[in-house]
């Protein structure tokens, strides 16, 4: 289905533009894009990972362009994602490897490794603190400085995973391994059913608004699961490429930002004789620090692998109904000229009642 714009108005669309220039740059102070980079890290987080494109400066930029609308901000990077050229693929990434700032686990009360609060909002009042609206640059910066000279440089070993102590116990869902190279939903069309690779880049783009909603709908009871959370991660992850001139060499490119989830849920493994009672996994895997996406993608990877009438148990309706452009963009449309359409329905409606 396509939709014309309407034409003319040509000189009212360019005094559209002037105008909303001038709402942008309202104010006499400039928001520099540096400082939305640092100071607005979850909101260009989220940016990112709607856009799946890992620049939070290209999110910063897109944020002040857009006055700081998450959709357009969206658009305008995912629109500049699909100009660039795909040079590389990376190699697999073990997060195993993570450079941790927090690890938590709600399963088990000691892990390997302990575990790591890190920063988050979890453990504050949620108070107002107007002290904040009084921070000068010079008390921010004694503060910093006295706080990293606290800091304590210890060499860190690989965490592994919470999910291994079920794993040994031989308490953990089997899994078939999947061999097939993972799927690109950005230069493919979706096949039902959709493979699991596809399925995770799908909700790590997805609206968070839309995601969660459905995940919480699924523990109210609309999908029947209450998972726990067997292990979240925050951290870096080092990206690596092969080395074209040398077999078996890598070069690092960089490092980027994710958190991820491990949900454990009961699950039933159907044998010849009886049902045995296994723990179900589900995952989910975003840039940045987005926890409550991170769980709700681990909830819904888990309720797509069930047989169910719920409405989180429908792949298609899951996962083509959350992509955050084609969500607002068919909400958009409605404000462009629909005149022949509706004056067909009226007339409809007159013949009707004249009837």
């Amino acid at each position: 289905m396509a939709y014309v714009a309407v034409t003319g108005g040509q000189e009212a669309i360019e005094e559209s533009i002037k105008l909303l220039k001038y709402y942008r740059t309202a104010g006499d102070k400039d928001l520099e894009t540096e400082a939305l980079k640092d100071k607005m890290k979850l909101l260009i987080d989220r940016v990112m990972s709607e856009s799946g494109l890992y620049a939070p400066a290209y999110a910063a930029l897109a944020l002040k362009q857009c006055e700081g609308s998450l959709e357009e901000a969206v658009f305008l990077l995912r629109a500049y994602r699909s100009t660039l050229a795909r040079n590389h693929y990376s190699i697999t990434i073990d997060s195993v490897n993570m450079r941790i700032i927090r690890r938590i686990s709600a399963a088990f009360k000691d892990i390997p490794g302990g575990q790591i609060l890190g920063p988050s909002y979890d453990y504050l009042h949620r108070i107002l603190e107007f002290g904040v609206l009084n921070e000068s640059k010079e008390e921010i910066e004694e503060w910093r400085n006295s706080y990293e000279q606290s800091f304590k440089r210890e060499e860190i070993n690989p965490f592994l995973r919470v999910s291994n102590i079920l794993r040994e116990e031989g308490l953990l869902e089997e899994v078939p391994e999947d061999s097939r190279e993972a799927f690109d939903i950005t230069l493919n069309k979706l096949p039902f059913p959709i493979p699991r690779s596809a399925r995770l880049q799908i909700l790590a783009r997805a609206d968070t608004g839309y995601i969660s909603g459905l995940a919480y709908g699924a523990l109210r009871g609309f999908g029947a699961i209450h998972p726990t959370v067997g292990e979240l991660r925050s951290g870096w992850l080092s990206v690596e490429i092969p080395y074209g001139l040398e077999e078996g060499q890598d070069i690092y490119v960089g490092e980027i930002l994710v958190t991820e989830v491990e949900c454990f849920m009961p699950a039933v493994k159907k044998t010849k004789g009886h049902d045995e009672m296994k723990v179900g996994i589900g995952y989910g895997c975003v840039f940045g620090r987005n926890e409550t996406k991170a769980i709700a993608i681990s909830i819904l990877d888990s309720t797509l692998r069930v047989t169910g009438e719920a409405p989180v148990n429908d792949e298609e309706f899951v996962l083509l109904h959350g992509d955050c452009l084609e969500m607002n963009g068919l909400l958009a449309h409605l404000k462009l000229p629909h005149y022949v359409t509706f004056q067909s329905k009226l007339d409809q409606l007159r013949k009707k009642k004249e009837e």
